[in-house]
């Protein structure tokens, strides 16, 4: 058997406040469909009057029913109006007409799942999860935790489902709990579009990896404080100009015209003899 399903094609179609702000009458119309091409679609005008439904017309039965004593006065006005039955046939064909895109809005769209660690402030517990599910449609979805396969329950928290503005949905579940080594934690959603549940198994990031990007920083360092080391090592020994042996500065191996660099130069030592006359 269909399911009925309908949408509201006026939610709203007159509205009246009094000075207090207590209705006194207003008008919702649905169009209401089980089948794809809407042949089968009914128009349904139901009028309020301070909350409590006066009448109805359908379009099956093609006039006002009445349900209270002030309803059946409007009932009485309504159909004996030829202008008002001609719009409940118009709206009547519109609401048929406009099945299709009725459909479309219907159809279940699958959310968009994204599960990771946030920092867990300001409680007892080490790890803290977040399941995210995104752009769904229709609104109802579940969101659980399973840890090691069984339903969990304490340390979770959820918000209700937050409309995007664009008919689609989204919700977020936490989870704050102890890791122990080997286990297993997965978030699993359920909604109208998808054939069966969905896991997403949550996968810590290893010591190993951590241990890795540590070794890594810590070689990375050590070869900024050789290379600084170096570098102050050789503008230090670069300014002092070399000496040569009698202990003054050579200038002269400064030189371009001094290819082979400075060397230690003895000068060549004066021998004064005096020669006397032997008498």
């Amino acid at each position: 058997m269909p399911q009925a399903q309908g949408f509201s094609v006026f939610l709203v179609l007159f509205l009246t406040f009094s000075p207090g702000g207590a209705y006194y009458l207003y008008v919702m119309e649905r169009c209401q469909f089980s089948s794809s091409d809407g042949h089968d679609a009914v128009l349904l005008d139901q009028f309020y009057y301070n909350k409590i439904l006066e009448g109805q017309y359908n379009s099956t039965v093609g006039k006002v029913t009445a349900y209270t004593e002030k309803g059946e006065v409007y009932a009485i006005i309504l159909n004996n109006d030829p202008g008002f039955i001609k719009r409940e046939i118009w709206k009547t064909n519109l609401c048929k007409r406009n099945v299709p895109l009725g459909q479309k809005l219907l159809t279940a769209v699958e959310p968009y799942v994204w599960l990771r660690s946030v920092k867990a402030e300001y409680s007892q517990h080490q790890q803290k999860l977040v399941c995210s599910a995104y752009d769904f449609y229709p609104k109802q979805i579940r969101v659980t935790w399973l840890r090691d396969g069984k339903d969990v329950t304490s340390g979770v928290t959820s918000t209700d489902e937050l409309p995007n503005g664009n008919w689609l949905y989204q919700i977020h579940s936490y989870l704050e709990f102890t890791p122990k080594p080997g286990e297993k934690i997965a978030c699993m959603v359920e909604h109208a579009s998808l054939k069966e549940p969905q896991l997403h198994d949550w996968e810590p990031e290893s010591d190993s990896k951590w241990s890795k990007i540590a070794v890594g920083s810590a070689g990375l360092l050590l070869g900024l404080l050789f290379s600084a080391a170096g570098f102050i090592y050789y503008k230090t020994t670069s300014n002092v100009l070399p000496r040569t042996g009698g202990g003054a500065y050579n200038r002269g191996c400064m030189s371009r015209r001094n290819p082979l660099g400075c060397r230690n130069v003895e000068k060549p030592h004066t021998h004064l003899s005096t020669t006397g006359n032997s008498s």
